[in-house]
């Protein structure tokens, strides 16, 4: 544990403006405060905020920083309170303080709403100041340090998954790199330590073969270089397991086929030398195709800046290369502290200097609730990105896989609302196009267009996505609101007596409703019937007998029980018969299509099914459909997998060993050829989603008895 003198010294070296007073007095008062209390280790409690701090100084934060992580847990775990720490501490440390209680108190609750709104409450919080993020990101790393000190695995894999899901790519947006890749490892090591153990043993089996390559490779480099009058700093390493694991699946290969498995890094004075140092070695080593890319004429959102290349190099090795200067490595290495300058001037914290955060507040005005906000944020977190431009020369960063949609919603919510066409390198082009790194895109917009529904299919964007569904939800509103009017005014025609939205007001608490509007939209949805608005209005009535005409198909509709059984599928016919595809197997996260037969239903394909051909000249037969939000990660489907597994006592047993550990269950095997080496087969998988299937395939070919794994498909 960091004794106090030794994190008071460690704040002073970098800053010895800190105020060395207030630091003693938060250690001694969250020692105190924390008593005797032990954490799942054993340990003493105060050991983890003491341990958070210590991080924060490894990343040289301000004095408030570090005196925030040695009280971040008082208010929630002990008697203290924010009156106490704004008279002890001044309002700047009750403030960060509070931001970050907030959040873990919420936290602590498993439930997926909770997790929501935690989540919206930590970017409103971040916005008004960066360091609550950096606190809370400390936090997280050392609590993932500890993680296999908690007794109950569904609560250590809920916090994994948190962490890959939002923790993470957090600490990559604001260019914390060094925290990110540790969170990833942390987390890939909880969600699937049988695949990061076969990954970091192949690892070893690489190192035993080939020595000290690392080593001689940096050598190799340095001695090249200066040889041409360039004095550099070479430094390499070997890519984290989760980085692997995430190449093998992007790229669908095995362990085997990845080459490019270390990354060196070279450092240099100045930029004009960083573009000499590329030139030298693209002169002396063969170039891997389509691996440069330059980050300093575009650096990345989170103000990253480095040229990449991918090159055949010492010992025919296929490397990696990363050039910088000294003050980019900083950037690269610590993110948002980086910037934090102690020399002179005020600092600005202010989360909304940050274009991406302040695209994270967009979404969070257009969106409906806290778990819809999780659900687009986690599209426009989680994703590579390209690079476009608008026709005046600015750069909009968007996810891979963008289209001219989502380019006009990250120019503007108005430009995307309106948009009705694009122009991509001065030709017009379909607004579903997929955009290109360095495209130039002029949007096309009309007063008169609104967004379309049929936008949400092909943008990638959560801002984008927010939007729509966003006017989507108003329009259909309007729609509601229009029938329940006219469903009302009908029903108090009938009974001879005027409707106004004053008779409504005097009964919107007995409907548990706002406002007259609300109370018109229940009726138009069909939740409320315009014969119980009636009689409530004038009690006198009497029900009639038969139900009111005008209401009751609704009614019915909305009473009646959704099926548990059934699989939430967008376009079907309420009602109308529907089957998987055994050519393909369809699976939540799939894009598909229905093919209607007569007597049969509806049998849902993915969109690449080769069986689809047949049905090319009868486009009547068609609907387009698209799973329900419901659909993920709900009921299990069947899928199936092609496999060529060595022929050796136990690989059977290895195969079903990491498909259960994966959580998929084996329904059927066929083995459809056998050879002295090799066993190829066919196994047919419940799994929940198409993530879920991608998660099992990637742990196969992470498997040294597994050859090769493939979806199979028709």
């Amino acid at each position: 544990m960091i004794r106090q003198f030794e994190l008071v010294e460690r704040v002073k070296s970098y800053d010895p403006a800190a105020d060395e007073e207030a630091i003693n007095r938060a250690y001694v008062y969250a020692m105190k405060m924390h008593g005797a209390q032990k954490r799942a280790s054993g340990d003493s409690y105060f050991s983890h905020p003491l341990e958070v701090a210590g991080i924060l100084t490894g990343f040289r934060l301000d004095g408030a920083s570090i005196i925030t992580a040695l009280l971040h847990d008082v208010i929630e775990d002990t008697p203290a309170t924010l009156p106490e720490l704004n008279r002890l501490f001044g309002p700047e440390i009750a403030r960060l303080v509070d931001g970050v209680t907030k959040l873990t108190r919420i936290e602590l609750q498993s439930d997926h709403a909770k997790q929501a709104e935690n989540f919206r409450k930590l970017v409103l919080a971040m916005s008004e100041d960066i360091r609550v993020l950096l606190v809370k990101l400390a936090d997280r790393v050392h609590n993932m340090r500890t993680l296999r000190f908690i007794d109950n695995p569904d609560k250590r894999r809920r916090i994994a998954m948190e962490t890959m899901e939002i923790y993470a790519p957090l600490a990559e947006r604001i260019g914390m790199q060094e925290i990110k890749s540790e969170l990833e490892d942390l987390a890939f090591a909880e969600l699937h330590p049988d695949v990061r153990q076969s990954i970091v043993a192949r690892f070893e089996f690489l190192r035993r073969q080939g020595g000290d390559l690392v080593g001689r490779v940096i050598d190799t480099l340095k001695s090249t270089l200066a040889e041409n009058g360039v004095m550099a700093q070479v430094t390499g390493r070997e890519k984290t397991a989760y980085s692997i694991w995430r190449k093998m699946q992007k790229k669908n290969i095995g362990f085997e086929q990845l080459s490019d498995i270390m990354a060196f890094r070279i450092v240099v004075p100045s930029i004009e030398d960083c573009y000499k140092t590329l030139g030298v070695l693209h002169s002396h080593y063969p170039v891997v195709p389509g691996r440069f890319k330059d980050y300093i004429s575009l650096p990345k959102p989170n103000g990253y800046r480095s040229l990449h290349t991918g090159i055949f190099g010492p010992e025919r090795q296929r490397i990696e290369v990363q050039i910088r200067t000294q003050e980019m490595h900083e950037v690269a290495e610590l993110g948002v502290a980086a910037h934090w300058q102690y020399k002179s001037g005020a600092r600005n914290t202010d989360g909304r200097q940050y274009r991406w955060l302040r695209e994270l507040l967009d979404i969070l005005d257009h969106a409906a609730g806290p778990e819809e906000f999780l659900e687009h944020t986690r599209l426009e977190m989680f994703q590579d990105q390209v690079f476009c431009f608008t026709p005046k020369g600015d750069l909009i960063a968007l996810p891979r896989g963008a289209c001219p949609v989502d380019f006009a919603y990250a120019v503007h919510s108005q430009v995307g609302d309106t948009c009705v066409g694009s122009k991509i390198n001065g030709r017009m082009m379909p607004l579903k196009t997929v955009l290109k790194n360095g495209d130039q895109v002029e949007i096309v917009t009309s007063k008169a267009q609104t967004p379309s529904p049929t936008w949400e299919r092909f943008v990638v964007t959560g801002k984008a996505r927010a939007c729509i569904r966003r006017f989507v939800r108003t329009q259909q509103r309007g729609q509601y609101a229009h029938l329940g009017r006219s469903i009302l005014a009908k029903a108090f025609r009938q009974e001879n007596f005027d409707f106004t939205d004053k008779a409504l007001e005097a009964v919107l608490r007995q409907f548990k409703a706002a406002s007259a509007e609300d109370l018109v939209v229940s009726v138009g949805e069909g939740h409320v019937t315009a014969r119980d608005v009636l009689t409530a209005v004038y009690p006198v009535l009497k029900a009639p007998a038969k139900p009111d005409s005008n209401v009751v198909p609704i009614a019915k509709a909305r009473s009646k029980p959704a099926r548990k059984e059934m699989v939430p599928i967008k376009g079907l016919i309420p009602g109308m018969a529907m089957h998987f595809a055994g050519c393909c197997h369809p699976l939540p996260g799939d894009r598909i299509v229905g093919i209607v037969t007569t007597g049969k239903g509806v049998t849902i394909h993915t969109i690449d099914c080769d069986t689809l051909a047949q049905f090319a000249d009868a486009p009547e037969r068609w609907l387009d459909l698209a799973w329900n939000d419901a659909a993920e990660g709900g009921e299990s489907h069947m899928a199936r997998v092609h496999l060529v597994v060595t022929n050796e006592p136990g690989s059977l047993g290895n195969l079903s060993t990491v498909i259960a550990k994966n959580l998929g269950n084996i329904t059927n095997l066929k083995i459809t050829n056998r050879s002295t080496d090799f066993f190829e087969m066919i196994v047919d998988v419940e799994v929940r989603d198409l993530r879920h299937l991608t998660n099992i395939i990637a742990a196969l070919r992470a498997t040294p008895v597994i050859s090769s794994v493939e979806r199979a498909r028709n």
